[in-house]
């Protein structure tokens, strides 16, 4: 019983990491969407959210499964619990990729106003602090997944300028506004990546250490 039930978590583990690094490639596409305003691509992301979202029932019925027919304990129990909530910080992670589809599409029909601002060290930190957070899970590494939580700061602070360029820009074409407001709000799409890239981290230090550590200052 022991030895099938260990097998059932491994199984667990390779389903969990495979949806990591799907998520992981729509981010990356995500990103490139962004950059190179290329519809073709944001209509790929959102044509393919189907997929996460059966993966991610999938996952969550696994776990509830393994839980109700072993009733695991200590730091089995934690695995399945950090495994349910890194689930749907993945699904989540899968949806703001699709939001950002949709801004870049609704965004490449307009005429957009000359914008002095790059995207791409936005993306580029949000997809490492997610590829640290499941690189940290992969190897149960505690000072990785703190790592990603220091670095949220980094890319609160370039939202925050976003939203103070978008202020000046929207005051020097108010027939604009509605480009601007996507504009804007992709960065508040990738601040939420770079949320839920945290909330796992947080997870493999709760799976690690046993210790709840949101909310906690760093």
């Amino acid at each position: 019983m022991a030895r099938h039930f260990h097998k059932e978590l491994e199984k667990l583990k390779k389903m969990i990491l495979s949806l990591g690094a799907m998520v992981e490639e729509r981010v990356r596409r995500a990103g490139t969407a962004v950059t190179e305003k290329d519809a073709a691509i944001a209509e790929e992301i959102i044509r393919s959210d189907f997929e996460i979202d059966e993966m991610e029932v999938e996952i969550e019925e696994e776990c509830l499964k393994i839980m109700a027919l072993h009733q695991p304990v200590a730091i089995d129990l934690r695995f399945l619990i950090a495994v349910i909530k890194i689930n749907n910080d993945l699904e989540r992670i899968a949806d703001e990729a699709v939001n950002i589809a949709q801004r870049i599409k609704t965004m490449v029909k307009d005429k957009p106003a000359s914008l002095a601002f790059d995207y791409e060290p936005m993306t580029a930190e949000v997809e490492k602090m997610l590829k640290l957070s499941l690189d940290a899970l992969v190897n149960m590494d505690v000072d990785m997944a703190f790592k990603v939580v220091t670095m949220d700061d980094e890319v609160d602070d370039i939202h925050r300028r976003v939203y103070q360029l978008i202020r000046e820009e929207i005051k020097k074409y108010p027939d604009q506004v509605a480009f601007f407001i996507n504009f804007y709000l992709i960065s508040r799409h990738l601040e939420r990546i770079a949320d839920h890239a945290t909330n796992i981290s947080e997870e493999v230090i709760y799976l690690i250490e046993g210790e709840i550590v949101r909310h906690a200052a760093y």
